[in-house]
Formats: structure tokens, C-alpha cells, sequence
């Protein structure tokens, strides 16, 4: 099948048509990519700032397809489904899963045993799967428990940005911080992520809702899902808040993965406020705060993918974006071929208008 592997980190993917698919064992499913959206965590793996697989490897992560064929124990999915992926997997069993935290499981069987046939290989060698998906190929095998089932009304572009940007901008609103009605938020990186954590904000109903962002196109955008201020990043973005709030926000969400903005983040949180780094920073940074500020109750603290359940948080995403109270068209910028998408990738880096775009398969 086509796809792109990346043989070298800091090197451009390579198009092949050569990838081997192996079949599903008993809880594997076998899918046909329709959309995978473009997203940074596949930029800094791309660019080496984070090394967790061996290469070669096939990247891609936030996406969408059509069941092909089930393993013999599948008993949740039939061939014909419609599917969105979503990189944090659960067996359901560890103490993680079991306290209702299924985005940080630390169980098992979720892969192939050592030395059982590889999902993917090329020319009889193995290739490295990307977070469980590898979604810039044309099949993706999979464990089940990395699927959710969605209605087939869904378009596949929408439903693949629900998989990542949606899932994780929302619920670091709704399930990380659990954002109450009334209280003020700011949002650094208007982006996917970005926008989505601004647009579950304005749903909990926040009282006020800045936008922070280095592009003034994009911080303006923000305006447009739900933002009620927005403000550019040139270095006085963290008084300004400051300012304007007479104190600071309740929360801070940073959505760009920079120690900077991380900081920023923390810095604009009022006493007892609370800064959610939802950016996926490089591997090893470390981020600096005022020992002070924590003396007054401020709290930093991470997101793993919008601390999701995800078989739970999609469907109600989708109902959210049914009803016309959640954007998601409007944030897909581009529809681009499996051939375009490393450029693409590659220009996330400097891009000032463009929001998501998404690689459509045929």
C-alpha cells in the first residue's frame, strides 16, 4: 500500500508503494484510512525533538477510516464501520483504566508480543507504527481498543480532526481543568488545539475568554469560536493579561509545546488560578516558575490528550458538532493528497493562517 515512512529524523518522508500490511490477530482490526489531519506531535517527531520509535516509521495519528476486517475476539466493530483512531489505547484492566483514567494506561497487550510478525514491514523488515495508528498509509492495523465507532452521517475530514485537535483542546477544558461557568480563561496557540479549548470554553460558559497568539490572523480568528479578547505575542502578551484580568485568569491553557509559552502560561494565572500545559513540548525541556507565585494556590499541571475517554468524549463531540454549537469545518483550512503532506508538515512551523489541514485518501 502507499504511504510515508520516515527513514532519517530531520529528513523529508519518504511516498512509497510498497508498505506490507500484515492481517488482524484476535483483537486487531484492519482499517482504510479516509482523512488524517496534520498535527505538530507529528512535526517534532519528524524533526527529532522527541525519539520513541525506531525508525523506519510511518507517522500520522489523527484519523479516520472504514473497518476492512476484524480479528476472531472483535466483538465491538463489524467490517463497514465508520472510525476515528485516538493514540491513547486502554486494556481496560490497569489501575489507571480502572480509576476512570484510560488515557494514561500503563497496561499491556495493546501491542504484538516480541518477535510475532511486525503490523507493518517493508521488503520483509519491520516498520515502527506511529502512537498505535500510523495514519499517513492507505490501511492501518490496529488494536481495537484504539477505535471509536461513529455514525456514518460524520463526514470523514471532521471526523478525523475529532481524533486529535478536538479531543484534546476540549477536554483539557472539560476533563483536565473542568472549567466552571463564570470563570476567566486565556489560551495561548490558536491553532487546533487551541481553537478547541477556546470553544469548550465558551460552551462551559466562561466569563471572559482570551486568545493569545504570535500570528494576528489567527489571534483574530480566535474571535470567531468564542474568544471575547485577543491579544498578540510579542512579549508584553503576560502583563497585558495580567492587566485586563486586575490579577491574572482563573485558567491558562498553553496549546503551542514551548517552554515560553508554558511559562506565560503560568504567569498569567491569578492567585489560586491554575495553568494546564496542553502543548506537547520536546523531550527532556524543562519549564521555570516563580516559587512565589506558587506560595498563593497557583497550579501548573499537564494534559494527556484531554485526560480523554474517548469512546464516551467523541460521540458527544460529534453531537456537539451535529447541533451547531461546535465548529469543526471551519477549522480545516486545506485538503491536501498523501503526496503534499510532508511540505505541509513541514510549513506548520510557519504557517499564519492555516489551522488544520487534512490528507483525504481515496
Amino acid at each position: 500500500m502507499k504511504a510515508l515512512i520516515l527513514n532519517e529524523t530531520g529528513h523529508a518522508q519518504e511516498l512509497i508503494d510498497d508498505l506490507d500490511v500484515d492481517l488482524p490477530q484476535e483483537h486487531e482490526v484492519l482499517v482504510r484510512t479516509c482523512a488524517c489531519g496534520l498535527c505538530h506531535s507529528d512535526l517534532h517527531f519528524r524533526q527529532g525533538k522527541w525519539s520513541s520509535f525506531p525508525l523506519p516509521l510511518v507517522l500520522g495519528h489523527e484519523c479516520s477510516g472504514v473497518v476492512e476486517k476484524v480479528g476472531s475476539q472483535v466483538s465491538y466493530l463489524s467490517p463497514g464501520d465508520h472510525v476515528v483512531g485516538c493514540l491513547t489505547p486502554f486494556c481496560g484492566e490497569c489501575e489507571n483504566c480502572l480509576k476512570g483514567r484510560p488515557n494514561i494506561c500503563i497496561g499491556g497487550g495493546l501491542q504484538r508480543s516480541e518477535g510475532a510478525r511486525p503490523r507493518l514491514s517493508r521488503k520483509g523488515k519491520p516498520v515502527s507504527q506511529f502512537v498505535n495508528l500510523s495514519g499517513f498509509s492507505e490501511m492501518m492495523l490496529v488494536h481495537e481498543r484504539a477505535l471509536v465507532r461513529i455514525d456514518r452521517d460524520i463526514p470523514m475530514d471532521v471526523a478525523a480532526i475529532m481524533g486529535c485537535a478536538i479531543t484534546t483542546g476540549m477536554g483539557a477544558v472539560f476533563n483536565t481543568a473542568q472549567v466552571r461557568p463564570g470563570e476567566t480563561v486565556a489560551v495561548i496557540g490558536c491553532g487546533g488545539i487551541g481553537l478547541s479549548a477556546i470553544q469548550a470554553a465558551r460552551i462551559t460558559g466562561a466569563g471572559r475568554i482570551i486568545a493569545v497568539d504570535r500570528s494576528p490572523a489567527k489571534a483574530e480568528a480566535a474571535l470567531g469560536y468564542g474568544a471575547t479578547d485577543a491579544i498578540l505575542a510579542d512579549g508584553t502578551e503576560v502583563a497585558a493579561i495580567v492587566e485586563m484580568t486586575k490579577g491574572g485568569v482563573d485558567h491558562a491553557f498553553e496549546a503551542v509545546g514551548l517552554a515560553a509559552t508554558a511559562e506565560a502560561a503560568f504567569n498569567v494565572t491569578k492567585a489560586g488560578g491554575v495553568a494546564t500545559i496542553v502543548g506537547l513540548l520536546p523531550q527532556g525541556v524543562k519549564v521555570s516558575v516563580d516559587s512565589t507565585m506558587l506560595t498563593f494556590d497557583r497550579r501548573v499541571q499537564g494534559s494527556s490528550m484531554g485526560s480523554n475517554r474517548f469512546r464516551i468524549d467523541i460521540p458527544r463531540y460529534m453531537k456537539m458538532y451535529e447541533a451547531g454549537v461546535l465548529k469543526v469545518d471551519e477549522m480545516i483550512s486545506a485538503h491536501i493528497g498523501l503526496a503534499e503532506v510532508d511540505d505541509a508538515l513541514v510549513a506548520l512551523d510557519h504557517s499564519d493562517g492555516i489551522t488544520r489541514s487534512v490528507a483525504m485518501f481515496s
